[in-house]
């Protein structure tokens, strides 16, 4: 990955939907918003999309098709809690994207690869979200 894809990563701010008006925002390397972390007890967790595999733009229905297969497969995971989510980057480029609780990082990891993603973003209860890089 490209230092300023890697740098578009690390500025974009991950917004987690909490309810029909309160949002949580995730930054990489800082801990969770207290709502959130509430939200997500002693589950790890992802914000992770299958919007524009490779970092690379396509048609919007094709998105929405890809994202609602990781939707259903997140779902599909027993335990797992699935909140809607968006990123936002600092250039005001965003995607819907989703909010995994209680997701194990080898399912993430599998998905991920599915739909064509470079990283997404994930923790652990009580640590700092990280940006978790995939090849």
């Amino acid at each position: 990955m490209d230092e300023a894809l890697l740098e578009a990563f690390h500025a974009t701010a991950y917004h987690v939907c909490l309810d029909t008006v309160t949002w949580a925002t995730i930054r990489v390397d800082l801990p969770l918003p207290a709502q959130l972390a509430d939200a997500v007890g002693s589950r790890p967790w992802a914000f992770i999309t299958a919007w524009n595999p490779q970092a690379r733009r396509r048609p919007p229905t094709e998105n929405l098709a890809a994202q609602r297969e990781l939707l259903a497969a997140l779902q599909a995971q027993p335990g797992v809690d699935v909140r809607p989510a968006i990123g936002v980057g600092a250039s005001g480029w965003s995607e819907p994207s989703l909010f995994a609780i209680g997701a194990d990082a080898l399912t993430l990891d599998r998905l991920a690869r599915i739909h064509g993603q470079l990283a997404y973003v994930h923790g652990e209860a009580g640590g700092v979200a990280r940006l978790r890089l995939l090849d």
